[in-house]
């Protein structure tokens, strides 16, 4: 393996190579470029494209592209060649500021969620300096904003740097009140944890339901599954290791900072852990860290598989969003200080989340919702779906003697008022990690769990984002005008907590209990797709990311539209799987094997008189009425799904595959899996559960 601090970042035009590569002038409207936002001049993008274009050449490449992040959830690009004409035979490698700058691509056929007609097909791709152009099989990418003709944002990366901008603004306004002049910007970071599954190739290409949907639709239990908790942390296998391996390789090469690996509490489940960075970047690096485990899984004979919950009766794969917000001075603003000024910062940014996610639980629902999703929220390895924090007791403590105005009992009692108090320094581990929390403060940074492994971070982020911006755009407006600043900030915090601190939970979110305290409190509890979408597109929805323009109304109508028409052709693929499944393969199978223990029974019986078949004869029946059961749920999720298909109206459709079409797919799969159990093993069409979760080896 090749020297780590060697070869991080080589296949990167990060600022090094720019540093070396680029005249004074040029790296330095660069810089400015990367650290204010500033437009670049053509003329200096010229010669970026140049010092770009030569660089990637030398590393291998022959083409570039505009990457860029669509509304499928996954990327996109297309690829051009460096190569033009010059003369009789030869040809040149060029490569232009414009081009560097803009492409153009097909707007049309990606999802627009009406934004775009099929015959308003021009879209265009703009360059976003702030994150690094890298190579990746011999093209140069170039990460881009994808936005249509008239400007709309058809992407997810455009709402998110416009939300990366309204919480700088909101929050340089907080920072400026509590005097800190060198600070110029505020950026949230993020670290995804990315979990995942490895099975067998071979095996993957034998079942159809992983081939369309990502996800096993039939499957018995087998024997052993992970209660024995012996797979989490345990030793890496050698198959496994070897693809970790690679993997770190490539995305050490990428610059992507590759930390933590492990093994999950599932069979076959592991996961990949980075170190913090900027939200844009972050959310770019975990798209390419996805292709890439799912691209080298393959090199060694395996598939990775992203799907939230791909095996039923064992843990699902989350991504856990592990975000803060950080000054250009390295201040990390969620992380108590040693002074009064800076405990008086943290509290105030703390109350700012608190406030935020409280206000707009129903949109980090939303954020996090869908068909893959909706399997696994709720379940013993992901958060429920009532949106509630976790603080600890230490932090809801302190929190609680400001809102009392009593002293917080730690070496010395002292008055917890706003620049009079001291606030007792705690270690970022002072109490356990709540794994039953969708919101979690672990220490200097909150953990946001409720996303599903296969989405981009994107989405929930630009609400996460939205929603403190306007916490402390609140916050700012009241301050900034106050004649006696510790007077109203005390006042302020007293104020936020007393409101908001029922979105504050320590407890276990498992239990049946919460849900009854939750709806006591006045939480939300949208537990599928259906039940929270139409918060996206409410007033104080748009209201809010119109305000900070993060999304015009039709850009949020767009994204409600896709995102429903998404779950509900998941839904309807799914349910063709197991048409197709149960009458091509299964129910033919198992009727073969009822055939060969009739014939057993029919030999029996008529070499021995009186013989006892009753195995046999107890298998038949029992198979059989299973099979009946099989088949006649077949019929009936054909019959509902026709009727499915003809609804117009998004919601009510999406309504009508949850409640009508879920719960047939379900019967089916029982009977389904009962009759697994019951079946002779040459029989049975597919890989089981413990040929997928045990069969790399």
């Amino acid at each position: 393996m090749a020297n780590v601090s060697e070869i991080f970042g080589s296949m990167v035009f990060n600022e090094n190579v720019m540093k070396q590569r680029l005249p004074k002038d040029v790296y330095k409207a660069m810089k400015k470029t990367i650290s204010d936002g500033k437009r670049l001049d053509i003329s200096i993008a010229n010669v970026v494209a140049n010092a770009m274009k030569d660089w990637a050449v030398e590393k291998g490449a022959t083409h570039y592209t505009h990457w860029f992040q669509p509304m499928t959830g996954i990327t996109a690009e297309k690829h051009d060649s460096f190569i033009s004409p010059s003369g009789d035979a030869d040809i040149i490698m060029e490569f232009s500021g414009k081009e560097l700058v803009q492409g153009e691509s097909d707007a049309s056929s990606f999802p627009s969620g009406g934004l775009r007609a099929t015959f308003e097909a021009r879209g265009y791709t703009a360059w976003d300096p702030t994150s690094y152009a890298f190579i990746k099989n011999n093209t140069l990418c170039i990460p881009t904003a994808f936005c249509s003709y008239g400007g709309e944002a058809l992407d997810k990366k455009t709402p998110l740097l416009r939300s990366m901008e309204a919480i700088n603004k909101q929050a340089m306004r907080v920072v400026k009140l509590f005097g800190n002049e060198d600070v110029t910007s505020v950026k949230t970071t993020v670290g995804p944890e990315q979990e995942y599954f490895l099975i067998d190739k071979d095996m993957y290409d034998k079942r159809p339901d992983l081939l369309y949907t990502g996800r096993t639709l039939f499957g018995a239990m087998p024997p052993k599954g992970q209660e024995l908790d012996d797979h989490y942390f345990g030793t890496i296998k050698s198959k496994v290791k070897a693809f970790m391996t690679e993997l770190n390789t490539e995305l050490w090469k990428l610059g992507i900072l590759s930390k933590t690996e492990h093994n999950e509490v599932a069979p076959a489940q592991h996961e990949l852990a980075p170190i913090f960075t900027t939200t844009n970047i972050a959310t770019d690096h975990n798209q390419i860290t996805m292709e890439l485990m799912q691209r080298i899984a393959k090199k060694h004979g395996m598939v990775c598989l992203l799907h939230e919950k791909p095996f039923e009766g064992i843990n699902g794969s989350g991504k856990h969003n592990n975000w803060s917000l950080s000054t250009n001075t390295g201040i990390n603003l969620l992380e108590p200080g040693d002074t009064p000024h800076e405990n008086a910062q943290f509290i105030t940014f703390i109350c700012a989340v608190i406030k935020a996610v409280d206000d707009y639980q129903d949109l980090l629902r939303v954020s996090v919702a869908s068909a893959g999703n909706d399997h696994r929220l709720g379940a013993n390895e992901a958060p429920p779906a009532i949106i509630s924090m976790f603080l600890g007791d230490e932090l809801t403590a302190i929190l609680e003697a400001f809102e009392n105005e009593e002293g917080y009992d730690a070496k010395e009692k002292t008055m917890l008022k706003i620049g009079v108090h001291v606030l007792p320094r705690f270690a970022k581990d002072t109490t356990d990690r709540n794994r039953t929390s969708p919101f979690a403060f672990t220490g200097n940074k909150f953990e946001f769990r409720s996303l599903g492994s296969t989405a981009s971070v994107s989405g929930p982020n630009v609400v996460l984002n939205t929603a403190v911006a306007e916490s402390l755009r609140q916050f700012a407006d009241e301050l900034e005008g106050a004649e006696n600043f510790n007077e109203a900030l005390n006042k302020l915090i007293k104020r936020t907590i007393k409101k908001h601190k029922r979105v504050i939970f320590n407890g276990n979110g498992y239990g049946d209990q919460w849900i009854e305290e939750a709806e006591k409190r006045g939480l939300s509890n949208f537990k599928t797709t259906p039940d929270c979408l139409p918060c996206y597109i409410a007033e104080k929805s748009v209201k809010l990311f119109e305000e900070h323009k993060i999304y015009t109304a039709t850009e949020i109508h767009s994204r409600y539209e896709i995102k429903i028409e998404n779950y509900s052709k998941v839904i309807n693929i799914e349910a063709l799987t197991m048409i197709d499944m149960a009458k091509r393969d299964i129910l033919p199978a198992v009727a073969s094997f009822v055939k060969e223990l009739s014939q057993s029974v029919i030999a029996k019986k008529g070499a021995v008189s009186g013989i006892d078949c009753t195995y046999e004869e107890e298998q038949i029946k029992k198979i059989s009425g299973l099979m009946n059961k099989m088949y006649n749920e077949t019929v009936k999720l054909e019959r509902v799904l026709d009727k499915v298909h003809k609804i117009d109206d998004l919601l009510e459709q999406a309504n009508a595959y949850k409640d009508s079409i879920i719960p047939i797919m379900e019967k089916l799969r029982k009977a389904a899996d009962e009759i697994e159990l019951l079946t002779e093993r040459k029989y049975w069409p597919y890989p089981t559960y413990g040929d997928l979760l045990f069969g790399v080896r």
